[in-house]
């Protein structure tokens, strides 16, 4: 089980178990006191990619976890460039001072937003009503200048309408005059130059002659179209009012849906800048992990140089002088 262990640390870290597991067990030990450091951080951040990924990335199970071992793999990596650095230089020790920083912010808010989720879900009721109140005066302008406007033509089509109702009473039915030609015969005695005696004489004469009657009012058939106009009109300020009323609703819901990772460090900057005790425990959870963070780098940076790395050193300086020994083979060639 020790050597499953240590062969464990040895994948975790970076070291060569071939190398270790003939080194002294002061090498073996940093192995153990690496991989100890490495899941302790390995298992808080596996936690924190959880959660981010299913909280504000919306991801499921699945993508959640894979989320979690993003992290995990970033970590280890982020470890590695401490661990297998023979002698860390100063750049490297202030550049993973810097990265402990960061992630120790990165950690404690996002571990504070789970442990204040009830307090940031109460604050986050007056953040959605400030929010509510800016977008709701536009959009219910918008809506009221519209109903306005309907309104306005309903008024106008039912004046129209009394106008030609009005007409009508007074004038039901329409005299209309046709005119038109026709012919009639007439007969007349004329005498016969011939024979002088009077002939009847038959001859068609043009007659142009002109006809009343009485129809209904044309303007009878406008009504129906101006009242289907009216009645569309009146369905659609319908539509207006109850999108009006519905509005406030409405929107609370979609920016309640809407709320994401930014919007949740404002309500939570909001909480810390009141209330002193959320401020205390961010900042526990924030040197706590901070504390974590550094582990590795303290370890390192306090121990002295053991076999295996002498090993690996020694390794090294063998490959260099097997190089220069073919350089000058080379040259004598």
């Amino acid at each position: 089980m020790k050597n499953w262990w240590i062969k464990f640390g040895c994948i975790l870290t970076g070291y060569n178990y071939n190398i270790v597991k003939n080194s002294s067990e002061i090498s073996v030990k940093a192995v153990k006191r690496y991989t100890a450091a490495i899941l302790i951080v390995c298992i808080l951040w596996a936690f924190i990619g959880y959660s981010f990924t299913n909280r504000y990335l919306r991801g499921s199970e699945i993508m959640s976890s894979i989320g979690a071992c993003i992290f995990v793999i970033i970590i280890i990596q982020i470890e590695r460039q401490l661990i297998l650095s023979i002698n860390p230089s100063k750049w490297l020790i202030i550049a993973r001072g810097i990265i402990a920083c960061m992630m120790a912010i990165i950690g404690s808010i996002i571990i504070d937003q789970i442990i204040f989720k009830e307090d940031i879900e109460l604050e986050k009721i007056t953040f959605i009503e400030e929010r509510v109140r800016k977008a709701i005066e536009p959009k219910t302008k918008d809506l009221r200048d519209q109903i306005e406007q309907i309104n306005k033509a309903i008024s106008e089509k039912e004046a129209e309408r009394l106008v030609l109702i009005e007409n009508i009473t007074k004038n039901p039915n329409m005299t209309v005059f046709s005119t038109q030609a026709i012919t009639t015969n007439t007969k007349s005695s004329e005498e016969n130059p011939e024979t002088g005696k009077p002939v009847t004489v038959e001859k068609t004469t043009p007659v142009i002659v002109t006809t009343r009657s009485n129809i209904p009012n044309p303007k009878i058939q406008m009504i129906p179209a101006i009242e289907k106009t009216i009645s569309d009109l009146r369905t659609q300020k319908t539509e207006k009012e109850t999108a009006l009323i519905n509005i406030r609703p409405k929107l609370e819901k979609d920016i309640s849906s809407k709320v994401g990772f930014l919007d949740e460090l404002k309500v939570m900057y909001s909480i810390l800048s009141q209330s002193m005790i959320a401020l205390v425990i961010w900042l526990i959870w924030f040197f706590f992990l901070l504390g974590l963070e550094m582990l590795v780098l303290i370890s390192k940076k306090s121990e002295k140089e053991n076999d295996y790395e002498r090993t690996v050193q020694h390794h090294m300086d063998l490959q260099f002088k097997k190089l220069e020994l073919f350089a000058k083979m080379g040259e004598f060639k």
